[in-house]
């Protein structure tokens, strides 16, 4: 019988996949440009952003499959999409198989990440849900404060195909932990029949759930802003302070600040509740991204780099603080439907991210000033909706069968 222990790490390390095809690609971006070359209107940054956009796909198709089919079943068939687009990218001699490539993990990397949290769903409700969640993010969050030190070594001893090999190797160990030690969460007497009518009909009743809704776009504006941060935080490290060696421990000393956050968040939250605490976070978000433009317009748009990484680890603070709440507020709405309602939630999330993100990232100019716009547009426009959304009927959405 599995632990709770074990379950919490095991899904923390398989939701862990999407922010390592991420964070470990980052000191490599510029390697990836110089060898395969950069064309407009595509740039270093798509490999990140479309990624993103790989992810909003699968996150459509995988979600409804474990409804249907199990959880175990499509968060393996994920991973080995995922591995099929590690193996393209790995092996790419363009920026466009490199591309195509991510595209496909985005893809892939959507199994582990909407499963998981349809086997949360399956066995945890409410303020112990959102508990869950942020348990799973403490450990999580060790990805991104170790991955681009690591990466960047293997980047120096093998070059930068080597990161998409550690995927694939890392990708093969998880899935067959999962094959061996997790049993199936959601009974065959609850699946829903994978029916392209009854589909719609149920994502009908999910969407048109104005609280749902509101939340997915608050969801993604939140992504966005990290997401506006991961594919411009290696240029803006070398263009604003000439750092780059030394990039992955700057990194490093933001991400704990989601860590951190996760970990009281966890402590708390069963006493506060989810709601008073992301709206804590949602005001904190907006306030620092509003204090550090205008520090950034103070100082012509460079922050003296002991003020930028204060500013960052406050805005990484309120975002670590959101994560686990948000996707528990929004999965409570969802009764039955966890692995369609994940999909919907994961999916519409990340493309409203990616908009977001390369929106604003259009406007990146090597200062700081972008990234703060970033971070209290996104922090106020979520404060707006989930106000919003809170008044709205908190009943469960009933599945059609």
């Amino acid at each position: 019988m599995i632990s709770f222990r074990e379950r919490i790490a095991l899904y923390a390390l398989l939701t862990s996949l999407t922010s390592l095809s991420i964070d470990a690609l980052l000191p490599g971006l510029r390697e990836i440009g110089a060898d395969v070359g950069v064309s407009p209107p595509l740039s270093t940054q798509h490999v990140i952003s479309l990624f993103i956009f790989g992810m909003a796909f699968g996150e459509l198709l995988l979600g409804p499959l474990s409804d249907a089919i199990g959880r175990k079943k499509s968060l393996v068939l994920g991973l080995c999409v995922y591995a099929a687009g590690t193996v393209i990218a790995m092996l790419a001699g363009s920026l466009e198989m490199v591309i195509l490539g991510r595209f496909l993990q985005g893809v892939g990397v959507s199994g582990p990440k909407i499963a998981t949290r349809a086997m949360i769903r399956d066995q945890f409700e409410g303020d112990a849900m959102a508990r869950v969640l942020s348990f799973m993010f403490t450990l999580f969050i060790l990805v991104p404060m170790l991955a681009p030190a690591l990466a960047q070594g293997l980047i120096v001893l093998a070059g930068w195909r080597s990161v998409f090999a550690a995927y694939l190797v890392i990708a093969g160990l998880l899935g067959l932990w999962l094959v061996v030690r997790q049993p199936e969460t959601l009974p065959e007497a609850k699946r829903i029949p994978f029916r392209p009518g009854l589909l719609l009909l149920n994502s009908r009743r999910i969407l048109s759930n104005r609280r749902v809704t509101l939340l997915i776009v608050a969801t993604g504006l939140v992504f966005g802003a990290q997401l506006l941060y991961l594919s411009t935080a290696a240029d803006l490290f070398f263009d604003a302070y000439g750092i780059k060696e030394t990039f992955p421990f700057y990194f490093a000393v933001l991400a704990t600040g989601v860590g951190l956050a996760s970990f009281v968040n966890a402590k708390l939250v069963q006493r506060f509740g989810m709601d008073r605490m992301a709206r804590t976070a949602f005001i904190a978000l907006a306030a620092t991204g509003f204090l550090m433009m205008i520090a950034s317009g103070l100082s012509g748009g460079r922050l003296p780099l002991a003020a930028f990484m204060l500013f960052g680890f406050a805005a990484f603070f309120a975002i670590g603080m959101l994560f686990g709440n948000l996707n528990a507020m929004v999965m409570r709405s969802l009764g039955q439907m966890a692995g369609l309602g994940a999909s919907l939630i994961a999916s519409g999330s990340s493309l409203v991210a990616t908009l977001f993100a390369i929106g604003i990232g259009r406007f990146y100019d090597g200062t700081t000033m972008n990234l703060s716009v970033g971070f209290f547009v996104a922090g106020t426009s979520a404060l707006v909706l989930a106000k919003i959304a809170h008044r709205s009927d908190e009943m469960p959405v009933e599945a059609a069968r």
